[in-house]
């Protein structure tokens, strides 16, 4: 088997990382532009020695489930960053739970009965997106696994705020970065090349607003913020006089919904390692004098700390790793809730805190990337005994 070789193969089941499984003379093919069942011409586009990487280029039995993609550049050989346009919403949410249920299956060999929810918007829900400058001077993004830079005027899942033509009209730096975000109010701020805006964007959760950097993390989905934060408290369950943890809290979004919880007698601390990011939760917690604002690794500045009594953490893709995990027991909170972007890496650490003493008694899971193999999930762990 070699790159451009063109296949004949009947679609397995869906892999986590937006692909799905064929094999072929005995070799695990991963395919994209492809459903669970279809029988598809594959056009190899990467070669190891253990597996390869394709396209569907051809369909020759379609699924059921398959639609007419909405955006131009999701396509073999185009934009990488969706997965699944070709695929039903319905569907795209059966196979991110199939994905869920697998990672923790085989991860943390724990069974998960789970269905990811629907969250809308389903189209034009991204409020921050990141571009790459063409040799042309237009906005690009990378097509999957690749570095080829493909041209967009258009985005399906991005905000109608976002008028890349008006941007790809100005005389932009080849190569160049382009980050592209907007604010609760509408109002759009673009950087360019890391020139960081002075402006701040404003963003209201409820009846609480946040102003913060246009670079400092923010939960791209626009209806992401409130979602979260309510399935948060829920989970946590906060009491009055309650000193809470806010690991890798950026901005301090859960922080802020949970201020009003814990009262005058508790407090939260909130760790986050970015500049701007503790920067901007300094900034909107200036008048709360029971909230403490940690510019450090979690890793590093948990280790001062001897007590919790709950912790929330929203870590990177990575997940918490196990000094993390390590480090939160340690500190014996009643409850944990884990906020990832990550199955795999939710599923590890799950595993990790059950083998410490924790029970995962909660698990929901959002679709808060449509039309991507992302997806939100919070899980709940209570201290056993």
């Amino acid at each position: 088997m070699k790159i451009g070789d063109r296949i004949k193969v009947v679609i397995g089941g869906i892999a986590h990382g937006g692909h799905c499984v064929a094999r072929h003379e005995g070799r695990v093919i991963f395919v994209r532009h492809a459903i669970p069942g279809e029988e598809v011409i594959v056009e190899v586009t990467d070669v190891t020695s253990k597996f390869a990487r394709g396209d569907a280029i051809e369909i020759l039995q379609s699924s059921p489930d398959r639609v007419s993609s909405q955006c131009k550049y999701s396509k073999p050989g185009g934009c990488g960053g969706c997965d699944f346009q070709h695929v039903s919403l319905q569907r795209q949410r059966e196979l991110k739970s199939e994905v869920i249920r697998e990672q923790f299956a085989r991860v943390a060999k724990m069974d998960v009965e789970i269905f990811v929810e629907e969250v809308l918007p389903t189209e034009h829900w991204r409020t921050r997106m990141d571009f790459t400058v063409s040799d042309n001077r237009k906005l690009a993004l990378y097509g999957s696994r690749s570095h080829h830079l493909v041209e967009i005027d258009s985005c399906f899942i991005a905000d109608q705020t976002f008028d890349l033509a008006e941007i790809n009209a100005r005389k932009l730096p080849i190569g160049s970065k382009v980050h592209v975000a907007v604010g609760s109010d509408k109002r759009l701020e673009i950087e360019i090349d890391g020139r960081e805006s002075r402006a701040l964007l404003e963003q209201e959760v409820g009846k609480r607003k946040y102003s913060l950097s246009p670079t400092s993390f923010w939960q791209s989905h626009r209806a992401a913020p409130h979602l979260l934060t309510s399935v948060v408290k829920e989970f946590l369950a906060p009491r009055k006089g309650d000193h809470i943890f806010d690991l890798y809290g950026g901005v301090g979004l859960f922080t802020g919904s949970l201020i009003d919880d814990v009262g005058a007698g508790g407090r939260i601390t909130l760790i986050e390692n970015d500049e701007l990011a503790t920067t901007d939760a300094r900034r909107n917690f200036a008048a709360n004098d029971n909230i403490e604002v940690v510019k450090e690794k979690v890793e590093r500045a948990l280790d001062r700390f001897t007590r919790a009594d709950i912790v929330v953490a929203d870590p990177p893709r990575a997940g918490l790793g196990a000094k993390v995990c390590s480090l939160i027991v340690d500190l014996a909170p009643r409850s944990i809730v884990y906020v990832s972007c990550d199955p795999s890496s939710l599923a590890r650490d799950a595993r990790t805190l059950v083998d410490s003493g924790y029970e995962m008694d909660q698990i929901r899971a959002f679709d808060l990337f449509p039309m991507t193999q992302h997806v939100e999930c919070v899980a709940r762990f209570i201290k056993r005994g």
